[in-house]
């Protein structure tokens, strides 16, 4: 069953309960074994296409949805409460890759792929390598214009999708001698000659969720392929972070009121001396807390959500969300690993799967002391 969630529309509730719903009967019963397999199942995707949550912010002249972001995050928050690395596929899809399109896609970009990105395609987002990091803007890749092409040449790491991806926004430095203000970003097809995915990682968590690198070699992509203007690919970059950084928060949340969910049951079933666990104090007061913490977490991801969509400014909010909601995971399953005792350390049950999956909150889409500079840089001045 859902839980009531705080502050949100009747439309709102019906859209999570069905989206949690679905994620609960046909999600859970796979996440163990494709975390195992460290690959989604086959029936996931086309499911997760025909329940329209791979194009929630499309426009539906477009095939999408016609929704709002803060529908995209209630998406993520519902899959995550059975696998967040279900929800992290959606989540890229969503607040990265179709944001990106539809703040700054020409209308030929727009009209070439949002009808795919909505119906059937994957898109994913390259940014990351191995010398930028935290330090995104310190990219080796390089992009030379030949007439109306551009030739792309280097390699990207950790990218998410990049096994199940068609399209990738690849960002590379058409100028290094312009530093950031040479960065432009790309619309890469996965058939484009010169351009492969490369190997998977082997991960702690999110499992299911592929992490690959991209390697382009003498790349040859379309100008009418740029996405935004050249050398303005750093405000791509940071803008659709700011963005994604709400959608880590909610697939944190999601995480967490799964781990509490599962641990609740357990703790009212599972008996000692005499009783069940529930019933002692010492316990109760760790699962009050885990709540409050929960819930404080679902209020600033919710915040960050409304502000985006109200059009004013929300990097500071979502650099908290994103911190707090990380922070919170990461503690709550923490706890529920403790709470099922030696079942918990298993993996015959999903405590330690939520487990696991909750340390990338605190890295990816901005480290934690990334957001901590963020935050500080905002309210110091």
């Amino acid at each position: 069953m859902s839980q009531p969630l705080t502050l949100l529309s009747e439309e709102e509730q019906l859209f999570y309960d069905t989206v949690r719903e679905f994620a609960r009967e046909s999600i859970a019963p796979l996440a163990g074994p494709m975390d195992q397999a460290g690959e989604l199942d086959p029936s996931i995707r086309p499911q997760l296409f025909e329940m329209g949550l791979m194009g929630i912010e499309i426009p539906e002249e477009h095939g999408g949805a016609g929704c709002s972001f803060f529908m995209s995050i209630l998406a993520i928050e519902a899959l995550s409460t059975a696998d967040p690395a279900v929800a992290v596929v959606v989540d890229v899809q969503n607040t990265l890759v179709i944001n990106a399109f539809l703040r700054w896609g020409s209308e030929d970009l727009k009209q070439r792929y949002l009808p795919r990105l909505a119906e059937s395609k994957v898109g994913a987002y390259a940014l990351s390598e191995a010398g930028s990091g935290s330090d995104a803007f310190a990219l080796a890749a390089r992009a030379t214009q030949d007439g109306e092409d551009w030739i792309l040449n280097g390699q990207k790491l950790w990218i998410t999708n990049a096994r199940e991806a068609d399209a990738f926004i690849v960002f590379a430095n058409v100028d290094p001698e312009a530093g950031y203000k040479g960065i432009t970003a790309f619309i890469v097809d996965r058939d484009m000659p010169g351009f492969t995915v490369g190997k998977k990682e082997d991960k702690l968590g999110i499992r299911a969720s592929s992490t690959c690198e991209l390697v382009l070699k003498d790349c040859r992509v379309p100008s009418a392929n740029i996405l935004g203007e050249v050398g303005k690919g750093y405000k791509v970059a940071i803008e659709t972070l700011n963005e994604g950084r709400i959608g880590i928060g909610s697939q944190m949340v999601g995480l967490a009121a799964g781990a509490l969910s599962y641990t609740k049951d357990y703790v009212n079933e599972r008996k000692q001396f005499g009783r069940p666990i529930s019933s002692f104090q010492g316990l109760q007061f760790q699962i009050a807390q885990a709540e409050t913490d929960l819930e404080a977490a679902r209020l600033m991801v919710y915040n960050a959500a409304r502000l985006k969509d109200a059009g004013r400014d929300f990097l500071k909010e979502a650099a908290m969300a994103k911190l707090f909601s990380s922070q919170v995971a990461q503690r709550v399953s923490s706890l529920c690993v403790d709470l099922l005792g030696g079942y918990g350390f298993t993996k015959e049950y999903p405590i330690e799967k939520f487990f696991r999956d909750a340390k990338i909150g605190s890295i990816y889409e901005g480290t934690s002391n990334m957001q901590l500079a963020t935050i500080a840089k905002k309210v110091l001045g």
